[in-house]
């Protein structure tokens, strides 16, 4: 204990940076965990599309979209969301929409603008089409 504090004292800076992450680890986990917004895993996807049936949005590129995709996935990129032209998405208001992006990051916030209007069942692909390729689950050439 007694080179830990020695530690700390010598190090300041590092250790106020560690503190920093630390409290920012523990502040994410707390946000995502209390968000209406849920993460499923590749194996969760699956299940609320065969069990419930949602829908698969994927909000990549056109290019990447038609290069691969989750069989059965609608296509509508960021920017006709951003301009809510959500027109597509109207008859699977009620059902699981499972937004997939390249890595889990843009889904999240377009998934949250999914919510606000009116999508009560938005949640994300945890992982994005990443995950679903490395799970070595099947996709649409």
């Amino acid at each position: 204990m007694d080179q830990f504090i020695a530690f700390l004292t010598a190090h300041p800076m590092l250790s106020a940076a560690w503190v920093g992450i630390f409290l920012a680890i523990v502040v994410m986990t707390i946000k995502i965990q209390f968000s209406p917004i849920k993460q499923l895993s590749p194996q969760e996807l699956t299940f609320a599309v065969n069990k419930e049936d949602g829908v698969v949005l994927d909000i990549r590129t056109e290019k990447d979209f038609k290069t691969s995709h989750i069989l059965d996935a609608k296509h509508l990129t960021v920017e006709k969301i951003n301009k809510n032209e959500l027109t597509t998405l109207e008859k699977y208001k009620d059902k699981p929409i499972i937004v997939v992006c390249a890595a889990g990051i843009t889904a999240s916030t377009i998934a949250s603008k999914l919510y606000k209007a009116g999508y009560s069942k938005a949640s994300i692909l945890k992982g994005g089409m990443n995950a679903w390729i490395n799970a070595g689950l099947p996709v649409k050439k």
